[in-house]
C-alpha cells in the first residue's frame, strides 16, 4: 500500500531544523516550537501564513487526544499535589529511605518501580518521580539522572507488556490493515517482543548508568558533579514546590500507596484510559483524606485547582508540538524520508534501516502514534516481499516510536519525565541523549545481526 499524500522534499525538513537549533540556542522549546511551526505555515501559504496558522492551531487543539492528555495529564498533577499536601508522599520518602541504604539502592528502586508501573508512559513518568525525587535527593543523585532513569522505564517498558496503550494501539493497527486477523494481532505483537531491541537495551543501560558502571559523559557529568556538592536541582530550574500542609495527624505510609493502587486498579477497570482512571482516582482520594481528617474540602478542591495549574506549561509544550507534527505531516516529512530510503533497502539491511530511518522521523516529530499509521502499510507489505521476518519488522518499527518518545525534548514523555523530576525539558534531552544513541546502536546491530542470521 503507497501513501498518496505529497511531500516537499528536503524543503519538508526546515520546520524541523529551525525548531532543533533554535531550541539549542536559546533553550527556550515553546517558542522554538512556535518559530518552526508558523515557518511550515508559511512554506505552506506563502504570507497569508497568519489565518494558516490561526486555523491550524484551533485544528489540532480541538483534536479528541490533545483534549484527552490535557485533561488526563492535568488532573494527574492535580493527584500529585493531593499527595504532597496531605503528607502521603513525604510519608512515602521518609519510609523508602529507612530501607534504602546508597545511591545504587536508590536507582535500583526508582528502576524497580518504572518496571512495576508499566500501564502508560504518562502514569510512569509521573508517580515514579513524584515518589522518587525526595530519596534520590538524599542521595545526591541529579534530578537530570532521576529524569533518565524514569524516561527510560516509561515508553520502552510500555511496549514490552502487550496490554499497554502502547500495544493496544498497534495491535488495532494491525487487524485494521488486515496483517492479522481479527483477535491475532495481540499474539503478532507477543511474537514482536523479543526484538524490541531498543527497548530491552534502554532498560538494561539504566542500573549501569545510574551507578556509573558505565561511566557518565558530557552534561549528564556535569549534573552528577552538581548534585554530588549538594545540588540537586539546576541552577535554571525552579522545582515546582506543594504546599506539604500543616496538620497534626499522623500520616502514614498507606496514605501514598492507596491512592496508586487506586489508580492502577481503575486503569484496569476502564480498559487502560488513563482519564476515566485519574478522575475516579481524584474522587476516591479526596473522600480517602477527608475521612482522615488530613485534609478538609476546601483544601482539597485549592489542591486539586493548584496541582492542575502547575502542569499548564507542560501541556502548553505538547499543545504546540502536536501543532508542529501537523506542519510536518501537510509537508509530508514521514513520506518524503521513508520514499528517499525505500530504494536503498535490501533484505539483510531492511530492519536496520527501517528501525533508523523511522527513528529519526520519530525524533523529528516527537510523535510515534502518526508514525506508526503512516509507517506499518508501507513497511510490512516491502518486508513480505522480501520474505522477511514480520515480527522483526514489526519489532524494528515499534522500537523507532520509543526512541522518538524517549528522546525528541519535545516528545509529551520526555516533557512530562522532565517535569516530574524537576528539570527543563531541553536539560533532560540533552543529558540522556548519549545513552539514548548507544541504545538505538545497539538496536540497530542487533536489526543487522539477525536480519542475516533469519
Amino acid at each position: 500500500m503507497e501513501s498518496t499524500i505529497q511531500h516537499w522534499g528536503l524543503y519538508s525538513l526546515i520546520p524541523t531544523i529551525l525548531v532543533i537549533v533554535l531550541a539549542i540556542a536559546t533553550h527556550r522549546p515553546l517558542q522554538s516550537l512556535l518559530i518552526g511551526t508558523a515557518m511550515g505555515h508559511m512554506m505552506l501559504s506563502g504570507w497569508q501564513f497568519f489565518p494558516s496558522f490561526t486555523n491550524g492551531a484551533v485544528q489540532v487543539l480541538t483534536e479528541r487526544i490533545l483534549a484527552w492528555i490535557g485533561l488526563a495529564v492535568g488532573l494527574f498533577g492535580s493527584l500529585i499535589a493531593l499527595l504532597v499536601k496531605s503528607g502521603g508522599a513525604t510519608a512515602f520518602s521518609n519510609g523508602v529511605s529507612k530501607i534504602i541504604k546508597s545511591r545504587g539502592q536508590a536507582i535500583f528502586v526508582t528502576w524497580l518501580l518504572g518496571i512495576v508501573i508499566f500501564i502508560d508512559d504518562y502514569l510512569n513518568a509521573l508517580a515514579v518521580s513524584a515518589a522518587m525525587k525526595k530519596v534520590t535527593d538524599r542521595f545526591k543523585i541529579s534530578r537530570e539522572m532521576l529524569a533518565y532513569v524514569v524516561d527510560s522505564t516509561a515508553a520502552p517498558v510500555c511496549i514490552l507488556v502487550p496490554v499497554t496503550s502502547w500495544a493496544i494501539y498497534v495491535i488495532g493497527l494491525l487487524e485494521s490493515n488486515g496483517y492479522a486477523e481479527q483477535g491475532e494481532g495481540f499474539f503478532l505483537y507477543v511474537q514482536s517482543i523479543p526484538y524490541m531491541f531498543y527497548a530491552w537495551f534502554c532498560l538494561l543501560l539504566v542500573p549501569l548508568v545510574g551507578t556509573h558502571k558505565i561511566p557518565v559523559t558530557g552534561p549528564m557529568k556535569k549534573c552528577e558533579l552538581r548534585a554530588n556538592s549538594g545540588y540537586s536541582l539546576s541552577d535554571n530550574y525552579a522545582d515546582i514546590q506543594f504546599d506539604e500542609g500543616n496538620n497534626s495527624t499522623e500520616v502514614h505510609i498507606y496514605n501514598f500507596f492507596v491512592p496508586i493502587v487506586l489508580l492502577l486498579f481503575t486503569l484496569w477497570l476502564f480498559n487502560v484510559d488513563l482519564l476515566q482512571s485519574v478522575v475516579a482516582t481524584l474522587v476516591l482520594t479526596a473522600i480517602f483524606y477527608f475521612g482522615q481528617r488530613l485534609l478538609s474540602w476546601t483544601e482539597i478542591v485549592t489542591t486539586i485547582m493548584t496541582g492542575f495549574k502547575h502542569m499548564v506549561p507542560v501541556l502548553a509544550i505538547v499543545a504546540v508540538s502536536f501543532m508542529l507534527r501537523d506542519v510536518n505531516d501537510k509537508l509530508g516529512l514521514a513520506q518524503f524520508v521513508i520514499a528517499t530510503v525505500k530504494p536503498l533497502m535490501s533484505p539483510l539491511f531492511m530492519p536496520g534501516i527501517t528501525f533508523v530511518t523511522l527513528a529519526l522521523i520519530a525524533f523529528a516529530t516527537g510523535s510515534f502514534w502518526g508514525l506508526y499509521a503512516i509507517a506499518l502499510p508501507i513497511v510490512i507489505p516491502l518486508a513480505q516481499a522480501m520474505d522477511l521476518s514480520m515480527p522483526l519488522v514489526i519489532g524494528a518499527v515499534i522500537s523507532a516510536g520509543a526512541f522518538g518518545s524517549h528522546a525528541c525534548f519535545y516528545g509529551d514523555a520526555t516533557v512530562l519525565s522532565a517535569q516530574g523530576s524537576g528539570c527543563t525539558p531541553l536539560d533532560h534531552a540533552f543529558t540522556q541523549l548519549p545513552y539514548a544513541l548507544l541504545a538505538a546502536v545497539l538496536a540497530m546491530l542487533g536489526f543487522i545481526v539477525l536480519a542475516w542470521v533469519l
